[in-house]
C-alpha cells in the first residue's frame, strides 16, 4: 500500500496533550496524513499553564529534523514553538531547504500567558522564518509581537497582514479570534483575500486552537491542496474541534482533535459545529 502524505511538526511538547507536538500529531491523524515530529522544548503544562520549559539543543533538533527528511521525506513542514533565536535559525534554515510548503505559527504565549518566545528571538523569526514560509498563522497578540499593528477590528486585520507579508511569507493568515463576533480569519497573500468566518462557540475549552489550524493548514497542503482550499478546509476542521471541546482539570480544556470519528460530537448531535466557515 502507498503511503498517506507526509507532515513534519518541529515544536515543543505539551505534558497535558492539548497543545504542541501531541495537537500537531492528532491534527494530522484526524485528517489522513502521516505526521512526525521534531521536539525543540519540554514543557511541564497542563489544563491551568505552563509551570517549566527545557529547550532541546540546536543539534538534537538539526540531527531530528535531517533523520526524518533524508530517509521518510516530507510534503510540509508545519514549525510552531521555537523558543530561541537560535533554534529560530537553526528551522528556518532547514525548513527553507526541504523545498515543501512551510506552515509557521510563530508562537509567543500560551493559551494561559505564559511566554514560550524570547524577546531576542523575535527579530530572528521575521527575518530568517517568516521569509521561508508558504503561511504565516499569528494570532492577534502575536501578530503585534511582530509587527506592532493593534489589531482592535476587521479593518485592522487587513494592515496587520500586509505588515506581516513584508517581511517575506508567501500568504498571511492573521487569526481574529480574540475580536468579538463572529469568529474571523483573514488570509492574502497581498492580492488575493480571504474572510473566513465561524460563528462565536460558547466554549471555554479552546486549548491547542492554533497549533491545531497550523498542523490542518499543513495537512491539507501537503494533500496538493491550494493555500486558500487549504486554510478553508483547515478552518472547518478546527471549528468542529472547538465546538466539541472538552473540560480537563481545573483550567481550560483542550479542543477534541478526534471529533470527526466520534458519533456523538459531529454535527447535528448537540455537539458538532455550526455552519463552516466563509469566504468573501
Amino acid at each position: 500500500m502507498s503511503a498517506p502524505p507526509r507532515v513534519l511538526t518541529v515544536a515543543g511538547s505539551d505534558s497535558g496533550g492539548g497543545a504542541g507536538i501531541q495537537a500537531d500529531l492528532k491534527t494530522m491523524l484526524a485528517l489522513g496524513v502521516h505526521g512526525m515530529s521534531v521536539l525543540t522544548a519540554v514543557t511541564a503544562q497542563n489544563s491551568l499553564g505552563v509551570q517549566g520549559v527545557w529547550e532541546l539543543p540546536v543539534e538534537a533538533v538539526r540531527a531530528q529534523y535531517r533523520s526524518v527528511v533524508d530517509d521518510i521525506g516530507v510534503q510540509a513542514v508545519k514549525t510552531g514553538m521555537l523558543s530561541s533565536a537560535g533554534l529560530v535559525e537553526t528551522v528556518a534554515e532547514l525548513a527553507g531547504a526541504t523545498g515543501m510548503p512551510v506552515v509557521v505559527d510563530p508562537v509567543g504565549v500560551s493559551k494561559h500567558g505564559d511566554s514560550l518566545l524570547a524577546a531576542s528571538a523575535l527579530d530572528s523569526v521575521r527575518t530568517a522564518l517568516l521569509p521561508v514560509a508558504t503561511v504565516a498563522t499569528p494570532n492577534l497578540d502575536e501578530v503585534a509581537q511582530l509587527t506592532g499593528v493593534r489589531v482592535e477590528s476587521e479593518d485592522d486585520m487587513r494592515r496587520a497582514a500586509d505588515a506581516l507579508l513584508s517581511y517575506g511569507p508567501a500568504w498571511a493568515l492573521v487569526k481574529g479570534g480574540h475580536l468579538s463576533g463572529d469568529a474571523v480569519d483573514f488570509l492574502t497573500d497581498g492580492s488575493e483575500e480571504l474572510w473566513l468566518r465561524a460563528p462565536r462557540l460558547d466554549n471555554r475549552h479552546t486549548h491547542g486552537t492554533g497549533c491545531t489550524l497550523a498542523s490542518a493548514v499543513a495537512s491539507e497542503l501537503a494533500k496538493g491542496r491550494p493555500v486558500p482550499e487549504a486554510v478553508t478546509a483547515a478552518k472547518e476542521y478546527v471549528t468542529g474541534a472547538i465546538a466539541a471541546g472538552f473540560a480537563l482539570g481545573g483550567g481550560i480544556g483542550p479542543v477534541d482533535h478526534g471529533w470527526r470519528l466520534r458519533t456523538d460530537r459531529r454535527p447535528g448531535s448537540g455537539h458538532g459545529p455550526g455552519p463552516g466557515p466563509e469566504g468573501v
